[in-house]
């Protein structure tokens, strides 16, 4: 038992549950605190053709949240330094033009050497078990099960409202 004990932890892949973010105003956030809900995990900017999203990212959430569902932000100033804000400037930023209310965690990067853990574990088939899936821009959306486990990447250019992100809200 000793033996198999070491090769039995090796072959588990890490759930989204088991890391720990920094939220927007700097707290630790536990992403173990969305267990039972799917999450919809978007690297966003607000200096970006696609930052409009954010409205239809609100609307998604307001409109599902009662159905245990959940959008998480994290901003990101990877393309073309389209999220140069601080963490202060994104908050205010989100709820004067946009009235986010769903999660928003601190800056982040998402992709290079500096790639947040969670992310290598978004984008990396031998971490998350599924596939691999680059970052391509901002604004691009993880879809994460009520177990923590990872079910598909949708491009950034895709509307939150997307036939593919409804259905998997509404289980269809």
């Amino acid at each position: 038992m000793i033996v198999l004990f070491p090769l039995f932890m090796m072959s588990q892949k890490a759930s989204f549950y088991d890391f720990t973010v920094k939220s927007i105003d700097g707290t630790d956030f536990p992403l173990s605190n969305l267990k039972g809900k799917k999450v919809l995990v978007v690297n966003v900017a607000s200096k970006c053709g696609l930052t409009p999203q954010y409205e239809e990212l609100q609307a998604l959430y307001t409109k599902y949240a009662s159905r245990g569902f959940v959008v998480v932000g994290f901003p990101a100033n990877n393309f073309k330094e389209q999220e140069p804000g601080t963490n202060a400037e994104i908050q205010a930023f989100c709820t004067l033009n946009y009235g986010v209310t769903f999660p928003m965690m601190a800056k982040i990067s998402v992709k290079g050497e500096d790639m947040a853990p969670l992310y290598k574990w978004l984008t990396t088939q031998s971490e998350n078990g599924k596939r691999d899936a680059e970052v391509a821009w901002n604004f691009q959306k993880f879809m994460i099960d009520e177990k923590g486990e990872w079910v598909d990447c949708i491009p950034p250019k895709l509307s939150p409202f997307s036939d593919e992100i409804v259905r998997w809200i509404e289980g269809e």
